[in-house]
Parts: C-alpha cells; structure tokens; sequence
C-alpha cells in the first residue's frame, strides 16, 4: 500500500513552518538572544494548525482501508474500553511497511527539535479513531493505540493537539507529554501479570477535568 508522502503537504507548508518557528531578525545579536527562550505564542498555535492537519489528513489517508477490531480483540479489551469506542476504531496494518515521518519533521529538526516522536519506529499510531500498525499488531500496542483514540475521543482532536504540542514545544521530549505519559502507564497497568479491570475513559475524563493534561 502506498503511503502518504511527504510531497502530499502544501508547497508552502515547509517554508511556512520554519518561518514561523525560526527567528525573523537576522542580526547576530537576535540570534543569541532569541536561543534560550521559549516558544512564541504564535510559534505555537502554528505547529498546532501543522500538527492537526497532519492528524485529520493520516485519518482521512488509511480509514478507506481500515478494518474493525475482530470479536476477540473486542474480548480482550472490553474490560478496559467502552464497547461503542471498540466498534468504531478501525485498524491498519501495514506488514512490511511503515509510517512515514511528517512533512514537517525536517524543518522542526533543523530549529533544535530533535526528540520528535519517532513515528517509524512506534508499534503503533493513532490517527483519531484509525490506528496505524507498524508491521503487526500486538495487543500491547493495540491497547496503547486505544488509549490515544480515548483521549481523542474526551479531548478532542483540538485541545488534543494543543495540549500535546504545548508540552513537547516546552520539554523538546514527547515521552514527558502527559497523554504520551498516561499512554504508556495504563499499558504497563494492563501488562501486569495479574491485571485489574479499569476504564481507560474514566482515567481520560478524571485527568481532563483534574487539568492534568
């Protein structure tokens, strides 16, 4: 199956990113006064407006070849996710293939960001209610794909993308995102030897409404 290349994003969408993260002052003291601070606002709300388009277009992109869960992956995670949430997730696998890198990620890299989420390299990607598999599907990154289509799902892909790009803008590191955090803790909870039943969608909405995220 093809994928979704990078010349798939807007001629100007590259130019536009590095421009908006990058410094505008060319003068030597610009530069050094601009390496230490933080994000601008508007540098923010653009990687923002990047990474959702990303998002809703990799959706848009696998869900015609997507197929639904099977009745004994529905089995398996029942006990931690909603059967109306289970039903509509489709799933992707792409057995000798894998995600491709953002068009973005170049640009990002060449502005200091160099602990970008390693897309290639994930067992899995969730694009809202589309997860991606990166050769095959394993119930540990099954479950670990679901938790993201519920944090999609109680957040929205909007304030799911701000919140996400908000924290790795500040950390430069994906992995102390908080639901990049909560992710890969509720998969170690479910990988216990002797695991308890819990709802992933009642873990989501108490971080949500703890502002944990």
């Amino acid at each position: 199956m093809p994928f979704l290349e990078d010349s798939a994003a807007p001629p100007s969408a590259p130019h536009e990113f590095h421009a908006s993260l990058g410094d505008e002052d060319k003068t030597p003291q610009a530069e050094t006064a601009t390496v230490s601070r933080p994000p601008a606002e508007e540098q923010i709300a653009r990687a923002i407006q990047y990474v959702g388009a990303y998002l809703r277009q990799q959706r848009d992109y696998y869900f015609p070849v997507a197929l639904p869960l099977s009745n004994q992956h529905k089995a398996s995670m029942g006990p931690y996710f909603s059967a109306a949430l289970l039903d509509r997730v489709r799933i992707v696998e792409l057995k000798g293939q894998r995600v491709s890198s953002p068009w973005f990620y170049a640009e990002a890299r060449a502005l200091g960001f160099d602990h970008l989420p390693a897309l290639t390299h994930m067992d899995s990607v969730t694009y809202l209610d589309v997860v991606v598999f990166n050769e095959m599907l394993t119930e540990r990154s099954l479950f670990h794909g679901l938790v993201h289509a519920v944090q999609f799902d109680v957040l929205g892909v909007e304030r799911y993308t701000e919140r996400f790009v908000q924290q790795f803008m500040r950390t430069k590191n994906h992995f102390t995102v908080p639901l990049e955090a909560q992710a890969f803790a509720l998969t170690s909870k479910f990988l216990r030897p002797f695991p308890e039943n819990f709802s992933v969608e009642d873990q989501v909405l108490r971080c949500a409404a703890d502002g944990l995220y």
